[in-house]
């Protein structure tokens, strides 16, 4: 598994939009330090213009094929903003640890996070089978 989960690439229209909802999750009771990570995140993140992100790139709305390290098992799971949450359909919230450790990592990476019992868990993103940049929709 490739392993570049320090540099992360964001489109500059998400970038925006993320950091616009962090600072709007810090007045409705989002954890601290989950929202201090994910602004460090975005803080050191590389910013593209939509029009040029790699089609290789989790961007927000992406469909994204991961697979668990520790299970082989597959997912397909769509990061999305808080209200179009849905994980029973795959549909992960940005500000959630799986959320938003998949944001900005290439197919090839591994994307690392801690569930809310404290379990660490890793799993390598292997397809994006949709991203709306690489469709012209740069708007999403």
């Amino acid at each position: 598994m490739k392993d570049l989960t320090t540099q992360r690439t964001f489109t500059e229209l998400d970038h925006v939009r993320l950091k616009n909802l962090i600072q709007r999750s810090r007045k409705s009771g989002v954890s601290p330090v989950q929202i201090d990570a994910i602004e460090n995140m975005l803080d050191e993140a590389s910013i593209v213009p939509s029009k040029q992100v790699s089609p290789d790139v989790v961007t927000m709305y992406s469909r994204a094929v991961v697979v668990d390290a520790a299970t082989g098992r597959r997912s397909t799971l769509t990061v999305c903003y808080p209200s179009d949450t849905a994980p029973e359909e795959g549909f992960v919230s940005a500000l959630s640890p799986v959320g938003w450790s998949l944001l900005g990592l290439h197919v090839g990476e591994t994307a690392r996070w801690s569930t809310p019992a404290g379990e660490q868990k890793e799993a390598e993103i292997v397809a994006i089978l949709f991203q709306p940049e690489a469709t012209g929709d740069y708007t999403i």
